[in-house]
């Protein structure tokens, strides 16, 4: 594909959008063909999914095929349902294996199973489909080239020329005994600089990093960027070699899992597209609303249990916000670093005393700044000393309690297998609110005679 200037793709795309006002497809699939698979995708999530059915068989069957992979999840699905079976089958067998299995997995199985039917190639699709979407299983895909241990370098070479594989696919050649089990790894560099008469397991490394196929996508993910792999072979519980998951799998997986965190960590249980209607939408979401109003009645029923504190010293209510504020955000801070570290498997059993540790010593020193300044600003706004004090005091405390709940409420609600960054949030704020108002309301009734 020649290189485009930015503007010229800003007039093709124009070009594109009037072609389709026009229902000139000939001519829209032609400009659209034009534009990398990329922007092909910005430009078809702008056309209505009637005139997306009806653009996609006038494109190049290959670019169909590259546009799709390109698509939303949801996009590429609602598209092939509207595809005829013919016309499916044969964009899925340009696709790569692991997007066409996505693909149909998506799909309804009886719409699934008439376009697998149809395929010219469908073994290796319909061997992912065993797989959970969201396992190494899912994600990998077949190795081009598999070299055998009894080969010499100058096979591997000839085995190399005859195969022509694709080169994203070769960073690494991977071999197999006769059983098909993996025993080692060669680099494209090894075969380049050994002595053609050299057998293939003499020159291998045996010590081969690989992942189970039922191993979930985010470990599998968690592997290739800890060691710096640009591809990791797939195995059974046997080590018999399935398949290969390549780093620009990974890149996807990372934006998907962080995706769903950052929708989770706000009460969204699941990402949800701009254009998603009112109602699926509110559907998602009121029930988490409807739990947080639930455990916020926790904080109100502290509150009530001092209105005759609050009664007599009413200017106490005029810190309510400074005391559940810092608390809060205290809270949020911690469990936005547990969070992460759990996502990334970077906490272990052995080191969480550590680390809660570390999180309380923050609170300590977090709190005793915050605490003085806090006192310091009542001190002067309300002239009360002894206002200023207990206000200090209990930002101070609260701020500790804040660290613990962050890490400890995301490590236990992980403990129960539950996804931490959808609960956590609104456990952590109930209880910092509810802790930083007893603790407060609290010391303002033991020591309420000086505060009168």
């Amino acid at each position: 594909m020649q290189k485009i200037d930015p503007q010229e793709i800003e007039i093709i795309i124009q070009d594109i959008k009037q072609a389709v006002n026009d229902a000139d497809w000939v001519t829209a699939s032609e400009l659209l063909n034009l534009l990398r698979p990329q922007d092909q995708a910005d430009v078809f999530e702008e056309i209505t999914p009637e005139d997306q059915s009806k653009l996609i068989p006038s494109m190049d069957i290959e670019n169909a095929a590259d546009l799709i992979e390109e698509l939303g999840d949801e996009a590429a699905a609602r598209l092939a349902n509207e595809l005829n079976v013919d016309q499916l089958a044969e964009i899925l067998d340009y696709m790569e294996p692991d997007e066409a299995a996505d693909l149909l997995g998506d799909m309804s199985d009886e719409a699934a199973d008439q376009a697998l039917s149809e395929m010219e190639e469908s073994d290796e699709v319909r061997l992912l489909l065993e797989y959970g979407d969201e396992s190494a299983g899912g994600l990998m895909t077949s190795a081009e080239v598999l070299l055998q241990e009894n080969m010499t370098v100058q096979d591997a070479i000839d085995h190399l020329r005859q195969t022509t594989p694709d080169s994203e696919t070769i960073y690494y050649l991977f071999v197999t005994n006769k059983s098909q089990k993996l025993t080692g790894i060669v680099s494209l560099r090894q075969l380049v600089i050994e002595s053609p008469s050299k057998r293939i397991g003499d020159i291998m490394t045996r010590d081969v990093i690989s992942v189970n196929v039922h191993t979930d996508q985010e470990e599998a993910a968690r592997l290739l960027a800890r060691y710096d792999l640009l591809a990791l072979p797939v195995v059974d519980d046997e080590n018999h070699f399935l398949g290969v998951i390549t780093h620009d799998d990974v890149l996807e997986i990372v934006e998907e899992e962080a995706t769903e965190d950052i929708y989770r960590l706000g009460g969204v249980p699941q990402a949800q597209p701009s254009d998603q209607r009112a109602w699926f939408a509110i559907r998602s979401r009121l029930p988490w609303l409807v739990l947080n109003l639930i455990t916020a009645m926790a904080s109100a029923t502290v509150l009530a249990l001092f209105e005759g504190t609050i009664a007599q010293v009413a200017v106490l209510a005029a810190f309510f916000p400074i005391v559940a504020g810092v608390s809060g955000s205290a809270g949020t801070q911690t469990l936005t670093v547990i969070v992460r570290g759990l996502a990334l498997g970077e906490l272990k059993t052995k080191s969480n005393i550590k680390i809660l540790l570390r999180e309380m010593s923050v609170g300590l020193m977090n709190g005793i700044v915050i605490g003085i300044m806090v006192a310091i600003i009542a001190l002067v706004w309300k002239e009360q000393a002894m206002l200023g004090l207990v206000v200090g005091t209990a930002s101070f405390l609260t701020l500790i309690c804040a660290a613990i709940a962050g890490f400890l409420v995301p490590v236990g609600i992980q403990k129960m297998n539950i996804d931490p960054a959808l609960g956590s949030p609104i456990l952590v704020t109930t209880i910092t609110d509810s802790l930083g108002y007893l603790i407060y309301l609290g010391l303002a009734s033991i020591l309420i005679a000086q505060l009168i």
